[in-house]
């Protein structure tokens, strides 16, 4: 079946479409609505929500807490690092490299606004279901 057929198939189709959430603009940030696409992946915002909670974690803690691989949490968090969300500070203790993330002001505005949006996002869920 091509487009055009799926285009006219469509919209002959009876309107039968359920309520629909209505959703007020939450500020991503940088003009942009919708959750921070940075911080919208999980192991990037268990990262975010974790160092939220600490303060700042080794990256042997980090990887403990979140079960991770080292690959894994290195990706991430150089990810949120280069977004400006975390800040690394590299030392050695006992001879051994040590890695502290702490979040930095720039990410905790950025999880609060990911968290406001997504509670906004539950709000209307919630309301629509009540229906």
């Amino acid at each position: 079946m091509g487009a055009d057929a799926i285009r006219r198939r469509a919209a002959s189709a009876p309107a039968t479409r359920g309520p629909t959430l209505r959703l007020q603009p939450v500020d991503g940030g940088a003009g942009q609505d919708g959750p921070d696409q940075v911080l919208h992946h999980r192991l990037r915002l268990g990262i975010a929500t974790a160092l939220a909670g600490a303060g700042s974690l080794t990256f042997v803690e980090l990887r403990d807490l979140l079960q991770t691989s080292d690959g894994n949490l290195s990706v991430h968090a150089r990810r949120l690092e280069e977004a400006g969300l975390v800040s690394c500070s590299k030392s050695f203790a006992e001879r051994r490299p040590r890695s502290d993330y702490r979040l930095t002001a720039a990410g905790q505005r950025a999880l609060r606004r990911y968290l406001d949006h997504m509670e906004a996002l539950i709000a209307a869920a919630r309301s629509v279901l009540k229906r």
